[in-house]
């Protein structure tokens, strides 16, 4: 069986990194470009939301570590369930306007990635409302999933190594159903919980765990080839 890695920050197949990912993260967008970069003020090793509180006490230097810790994962979730690709800078933008305006009203009520991640969710799904497309109407019910047969687009005999497979898998999480992708990109990049899946997509427990776990199992099918 394929092994899909569900290390939060990364979706991965063996050794190989995700080759539409930079390996260096790009410049912080202009609007942070002000915000100075002083090493010592504000301990590595806190939480993002400890990090938060001493942002929202006035400390600038806790807000790009926090930015610097989160930027990357989040424009991979963004990238991969955004309807357009030309617009996954401008929602990642609004998401982190979204943390600074709202500095003020932070509470630690959940970890501080459930609140970026719910916020660049909301942002998404107003791109689709735009296009008429409701929550409901991008996924499949779960009556459906066992009669959807898995694409078979793949040559095992063709392609055998993990820079390949690895590119198999985003092609397999590109086309799993709206909700399951992003109930399965919010564990795989975020590292959320059932819990905190269901909190940002506003469902429950029960339909937050099986979309997940309808997505790992058609990655899986979908992969079967490489097992």
């Amino acid at each position: 069986m394929v092994s899909i890695a569900l290390n939060p920050g990364f979706v991965s197949v063996g050794t190989e990194p995700d080759p539409a990912v930079p390996r260096r993260p790009a410049p912080p967008p202009a609007v942070f470009a002000n915000i100075p970069d002083r090493e010592g003020d504000t301990p590595q090793d806190r939480s993002a939301e400890a990090l938060m509180q001493h942002y929202r006490g006035g400390d600038e230097n806790a807000f790009r570590q926090l930015y610097q810790q989160h930027r990357t994962a989040l424009l991979r979730f963004i990238r991969r369930v955004c309807p357009d690709p030309a617009e996954v800078e401008e929602i990642a933008q609004e998401t982190w306007m979204a943390v600074v305006k709202g500095r003020e009203r932070y509470l630690p009520n959940a970890r501080f990635v459930t609140y970026l991640f719910s916020i660049a969710r909301r942002r998404n799904m107003d791109r689709w409302r735009r296009r008429g497309m409701l929550p409901e109407h991008l996924d499949l019910e779960a009556a459906e999933l066992d009669t959807q047969p898995a694409p078979t687009v793949y040559d095992p005999e063709r392609q055998a190594n993990n820079a390949v497979l690895q590119t198999a898998l985003n092609a397999a999480i590109a086309a799993l159903p709206f909700l399951q992708r992003e109930a399965f990109l919010l564990r795989a990049e975020g590292g959320l919980g059932i819990e905190e899946i269901a909190a940002v997509t506003g469902t429950n427990r029960e339909t937050a765990k099986s979309r997940l776990r309808f997505a790992v199992s058609r990655l899986r099918q979908i992969l079967e080839p490489w097992a």
